[in-house]
């Protein structure tokens, strides 16, 4: 039986429908266009892959990262073949989706990031989120491995192993997270070999007054404090437990006031008063014999030594996304699909992108049924996001009530996907992948070579008996199928 084309209608087009799913209610349709323009990027013409579906295509590459190219096309255009009740979704080519991916780059989803990545908490609604008023905020960085590529190994680089180099090439990332909730603010790519501060400081341009940034003790220079509290951000961050730091003042709680200084030429001019916050933790068998933190909240009745230490372990939110990240949104997908290194790029932005969508629609569900965020499932609402985001994007522009009550619908499912949570749980760091035994891929000698595995009669010398054997064959060009002589 012949089946039924998806039509969109009369003078309708799939970016309207998109328009109208649940991604675009984070990344909305007019931000993309208005980004696409900013970049002339934007399509001239209506195409049957125009740039902006471009864009929601990449964010939902991370939603479906088990599917092939075109199948996630066909799911993010499964909405539209729902409404005309058609046997089969809209599909477009490997080939122009490549190309679409080409011509928007990823400054358009790099830009889309810092428009569209904004903090959720309210205060009255998620006091968690907040101390003192200001907003808790972390910033770390991660890797994560690419596709074996000449053109990923040149831009991103390659670590070392026990074989000489790595299996795959690896690029460093990193994100300033809003705590309590787990969105993304910020986020930034760079090469393996650069510094985690050279890939997190770009970041810094997100942090903002009303903000209490915690991070840990990878950023506790000089040059790193400074740059940091320019920003008009509070500061609290973890120190080494052997710097040395003089006590100026002691302070009633217990902690003192102490100062970090550039070096040795005019060091004292340029000094900065900082407070030092000392704890301990004895209820852990295996806990260091003290912690130190520094902190830009020099008052300590507005901002107590054990409040701080309890706040500090609010960081650990940015190590969560991380996880949520690689491990629940991507499956654990070893390397991601994009072969050069723009595209790679383009593929992280919407690796954010997708994770804040989630996110925003956990969050959404959170507020609206009075729930903590800590209560409700990441993985159950990244499930539903792809269920009902084909759905979602069914209804035409000129139908607003139809799309809120899908939205209402979500919204009450998602009260019901409670996460199934372990007291007092711990993750410490190790080991997840080992590195192979065996040497590294080498990708100048030909792995497919013709073998021919016909037998031949071979005579024993000893016994002079016939018996069939495996002989390698000899290698000529000009001879037939594949150029084997026996």
């Amino acid at each position: 039986m012949a089946r039924t084309k998806a039509v969109l209608g009369s003078g309708a087009r799939l970016s309207d429908y998109l328009s109208c799913s649940l991604l675009a209610r984070v990344v909305s349709a007019e931000v993309v266009h208005d980004v696409l323009n900013a970049h002339g990027r934007n399509s001239k013409r209506v195409r049957g892959f125009p740039a902006v579906v471009g864009v929601y295509y990449t964010i939902a590459l991370s939603l479906y990262p088990e599917a092939a190219y075109e199948e996630v096309f066909a799911t993010v255009s499964q909405g539209l073949a729902w409404a005309a009740k058609a046997s089969e979704p809209v599909r477009v080519s490997k080939a122009s989706i490549s190309v679409g991916r080409a011509k928007i780059g990823s400054d358009v989803l790099r830009d889309l990031v810092g428009r569209c990545c904004v903090p959720m908490a309210e205060e009255r609604f998620h006091p968690e989120a907040f101390y003192k008023g200001m907003r808790l905020v972390a910033m770390d960085g991660s890797t994560f491995e690419l596709p074996d590529e000449v053109d990923n190994e040149i831009h991103f680089g390659r670590p070392g192993s026990r074989t000489g180099v790595a299996v795959y090439p690896q690029a460093k990332c990193a994100v300033l997270v809003e705590c309590i909730t787990y969105a993304i603010l910020a986020a930034n790519l760079g090469s393996y070999r650069e510094s985690e501060w050279e890939v997190c400081k770009p970041l810094l341009a997100a942090l903002k007054s009303g903000m209490l940034y915690m991070a840990d003790r990878g950023f506790n220079g000089y040059g790193h404090w400074k740059l940091a509290q320019q920003t008009g951000a509070q500061l609290l961050w973890r120190c080494a437990a052997n710097r040395i730091l003089p006590r100026h003042k002691e302070l009633p709680d217990g902690s003192y006031l102490s100062a970090i200084m550039p070096g040795r030429d005019h060091a004292k001019e340029q000094a900065i008063v900082v407070r030092v916050v000392e704890y301990a933790m004895p209820g852990l068998a295996d806990s260091q014999p003290s912690y130190r933190l520094l902190t830009t909240l020099l008052d300590p009745t507005q901002a107590p030594a054990l409040e701080l230490a309890a706040l500090y372990h609010e960081r650990w939110h940015v190590e969560e996304v991380f996880d949520e990240m690689k491990t629940h949104l991507l499956k654990s997908r070893r390397v991601m699909r994009s072969k050069t290194a723009q595209l790679v790029r383009q593929e992280f932005f919407g690796w954010v992108l997708a994770h804040y969508a989630v996110r925003w629609l956990l969050h959404e569900g959170a507020t609206r049924h009075r729930m903590p965020h800590a209560t409700l499932s990441f993985t159950s609402h990244t499930q539903l996001l792809r269920r009902e985001q084909p759905r979602s994007g069914a209804f035409p522009p000129e139908r607003p009530r139809l799309r809120q009550r899908c939205l209402q619908r979500v919204l009450n499912e998602s009260a019901m996907l409670v996460a199934t949570r372990t007291t007092d749980r711990r993750s410490p760091r190790m080991v997840k992948r080992r590195n192979s035994a065996y040497a590294p891929h080498d990708r100048t000698v030909k792995t497919r070579v013709p073998m021919d595995c016909t037998p031949c009669l071979a005579v024993d010398s000893r016994t002079k008996t016939k018996r069939i054997a495996r002989t390698p064959p000899a290698w000529s060009a000009s001879s037939p199928r594949g150029g084997f002589l026996s």
